[in-house]
């Protein structure tokens, strides 16, 4: 008897399930999210991504992953329309809105504590009106890591001693020719997918990148016998989600940009496991009695971007009240100057 009932009820659960699972697909709706990682589908990022396409469910939009080694191919297909969403660097993203792009400014986050606070101030829901310019909205920021300077001669261990070096700049960033022009050193034009082959045939003398390009790009072979990393910070990179907010339901970039908060440590330990991942014998200490003068160097850069519209004026207010909230002796707290 049990098994005629089954014979007759199987069939019968197996149409209802067909029918309910298009009916449950129907109700989200189905955008593309493409997603700027050095390694590709096989990288870190992607795989933050899928776990993020998982939430989006929630928020009731599918989205369809797709990898990108080219970030300035990406870019351009979100900003012809191709790509609905993207995660693409903030320093990239700068051009889609200038306050959060702000965020990758030299010497402004100085460490991870600064970066948790920040970002915990940013992504909640008071914030919401600066996270919108135009047809974009920023719907999560996620850190990338600090930048460091690689330099094939470890000798270099003073601003001083990197004048007339050449550094390589990425050709999009109006930022960097200026900050490398004030120290002394030669800007020379690369890409992201140029600027770790420049490094490792010589071609420039000293990059800034953050750990977790050491592996992606072979950094250890630029770096060879004689090259080190200065253990100073002098910005913390960031990858930033964007959306077409008319292609998205109403409340989804809060939803999203709430998550991306909560991923905060689970990135920080990326990139923890990426600086390990150095060989310590690379890692330079910078004295810390030069510590203040970098800082004060890099404050000032700030501020002479401000003044050329590269860095956005609130943004950098923002981040100074941060690090006084967390510093209230800094130098920089009682300038008359203050950003």
């Amino acid at each position: 008897m049990i098994s005629i009932l089954k014979k007759m009820l199987i069939p019968v659960m197996l149409g209802v399930a067909m029918l309910s699972a298009p009916l449950a697909n129907a109700a989200l709706e189905k955008r593309n999210f493409c997603v700027f990682d050095l390694i590709g589908k096989q990288g870190d990022v992607f795989s933050m991504m899928q776990d993020y396409r998982l939430e989006a469910m929630k928020w009731g939009v599918d989205l369809d992953l797709k990898a990108y080694t080219d970030e300035k191919i990406l870019y351009e297909n979100l900003k012809s329309g191709k790509c609905d969403a993207a995660a693409l660097t903030g320093i990239r993203g700068r051009n889609f809105n200038s306050f959060t792009g702000t965020l990758d400014s030299i010497g402004s986050i100085p460490t991870y504590n600064h970066m948790k606070q920040t970002l915990k101030l940013l992504m909640s829901p008071r914030m919401a009106k600066y996270m919108k310019n135009g047809d974009y909205e920023v719907a999560g920021v996620v850190p990338g890591g600090a930048i460091y300077f690689f330099t094939n001669d470890r000798t270099i261990t003073s601003v001083e001693k990197m004048a007339g070096k050449k550094f390589a700049v990425l050709d999009f960033d109006k930022s960097q020719p200026v900050l490398i022009a004030s120290v002394g050193m030669s800007p020379v034009n690369a890409t992201i997918a140029t600027l770790g082959p420049m490094f490792n045939n010589g071609s420039v003398d000293i990059i800034a990148m953050p750990a977790l390009a050491y592996e992606p790009l072979e950094l250890y072979k630029g770096l060879g016998e004689n090259g080190g990393i200065g253990d100073f910070a002098i910005a913390q990179l960031t990858l930033q989600m964007f959306i077409r907010h008319d292609r998205f339901p109403k409340g989804f970039g809060q939803s999203s940009r709430t998550y991306s908060f909560s991923q905060f440590d689970t990135a920080i330990e990326l990139i923890d496991k990426s600086t390990k991942s150095i060989k310590s014998s690379y890692w330079i200490k910078v004295p810390e009695k030069d510590k203040a003068g970098y800082n004060e160097l890099m404050r000032q850069a700030r501020i002479k971007l401000r003044d050329l519209d590269i860095y956005n004026g609130k943004m950098l207010k923002f981040l100074a009240r941060v690090r006084c909230k967390l510093d209230p002796a800094a130098t920089e707290c009682s300038a008359p100057d203050r950003e």
